[in-house]
């Protein structure tokens, strides 16, 4: 299926997604180099992301032209909730973790600053430029997704966040993303484009980030 913009959207971050295969967090998902402890950071502030992420959704699914655009993302909103935190809460389980522990962990700077941009946009932009800041976050991971299942991972637990990601389940939720994008785009001008490439620039910019950061396990300096 030929997608003149979202090939290009896809184009313009290559450097990013390069940067983010190179990265030591995810090169040690398959190399079972990455210390638990990141990974465990990773997936905490991650749960705190997917119910921020889940509400802009929502606000997305508000903004849609289409009644079935509208049922999509209000989907979607429910997926992140239950199908991702499931995913997230088995390994709670492993690790002994209760919800109220992992509500009571603040954010993370990135996490923040990440969720806080999606909000802005989903509330004061028009729905095309919503859709381009929030793609990323299905691209991103399917492809990251796709890339570690060649390899695989000796490590049970990062091998089950590979299946999950590289599934045709999540690359069919993706593939409706990007075709609804595609089809978003056939009525703008070349200026509102741009502007689309730009949101979907800087989100793309805080996926890389966003593992940087549990890498590191940042924390506020006060």
């Amino acid at each position: 299926m030929h997608r003149a913009f979202t090939n290009y959207l896809w184009s313009s971050i290559k450097n990013i997604f390069d940067a983010i295969l190179r990265h030591p967090f995810i090169k040690g998902l398959v190399n079972g180099n990455l210390e638990e402890a990141r990974f465990k950071f990773y997936v905490i502030q991650d749960s705190l992301y997917l119910s921020e992420y889940a509400r802009v959704l929502s606000l997305a699914a508000a903004k849609a032209p289409s009644d079935d655009w509208f049922l999509a993302f209000n989907e979607h909103a429910k997926l992140a909730l239950v199908a991702e935190r499931s995913l997230h809460e088995s390994f709670f389980k492993e690790w002994g973790l209760s919800e109220e522990q992992i509500n009571a962990i603040p954010m993370m700077p990135t996490n923040l600053a990440y969720t806080s941009y999606l909000r802005a946009v989903a509330l004061s932009a028009p729905f095309h430029d919503t859709l381009a800041a929030l793609l990323p976050c299905y691209w991103i991971y399917w492809e990251v997704g796709k890339e570690l299942e060649k390899q695989g991972s000796k490590n049970p637990i990062y091998q089950r966040w590979i299946e999950t990601y590289s599934s045709k389940e999540f690359g069919g939720i993706c593939e409706v993303v990007i075709e609804i994008v595609e089809q978003a785009s056939k009525s703008l001008t070349v200026e509102q484009k741009e502007n689309m490439k730009k949101h979907f620039t800087t989100t793309s910019r805080y996926e890389y980030l966003f593992w940087d950061a549990s890498y590191n396990m940042e924390h506020w300096p006060l």
